[in-house]
């Protein structure tokens, strides 16, 4: 598994969102920074209190010229489902084949309750509105993300 580094070109992606309509990285290019965190599975504790804490920093994000995005391989349906029960105010995409996942080298080995299976490592990309990652967060913690990303973001001006 090979993760992206600062630098990098961030690959391309084209994927279904909540609403079913096709988002592309390139949708952003020259616009906005992206703040792409992919998360394991919607509806579930951490990740909903790391969704959560970007939805209350939405304004925090449009200060900084950033939006958020999240990844995970759930079905759009889903993805639906979690925008309505938690009042999202952002984009989330479906990456049902994990192919997106693994461009950004994410997908990979996990362990729960000595069980092993491949799945979304948790990890944030801030893309720059040329396309290049300028910053991974690999160490993602569900409570404090919107705050660790809003600090990243500070740290790039």
């Amino acid at each position: 598994m090979t993760t992206l580094q600062k630098g990098d070109t961030a690959p391309a992606f084209s994927l279904p969102d909540q609403q079913g309509n096709t988002v592309n990285l390139a949708d952003f290019a020259g616009k906005s920074r992206v703040v792409l965190y992919f998360y394991p599975k919607a509806m579930t504790s951490g990740c909903t209190v790391q969704a959560q804490g970007m939805r209350d920093s939405s304004g925090e994000l449009a200060a900084r010229n950033a939006v958020a995005i999240g990844v995970s391989p759930d079905p759009v349906k889903q993805l639906k489902k979690f925008e309505e029960k938690e009042e999202l105010n952002f984009t989330l995409l479906g990456d049902e084949d994990h192919a997106v996942a693994e461009a950004y080298g994410i997908w990979g080995l996990k362990k729960f309750m000595g069980r092993e299976y491949m799945g979304v490592i948790r990890t944030s990309f801030v893309i720059d509105t040329d396309g290049k990652i300028a910053h991974v967060m690999d160490k993602v913690k569900t409570k404090s993300h919107h705050e660790d990303v809003l600090a990243v973001l500070d740290s790039l001006e």
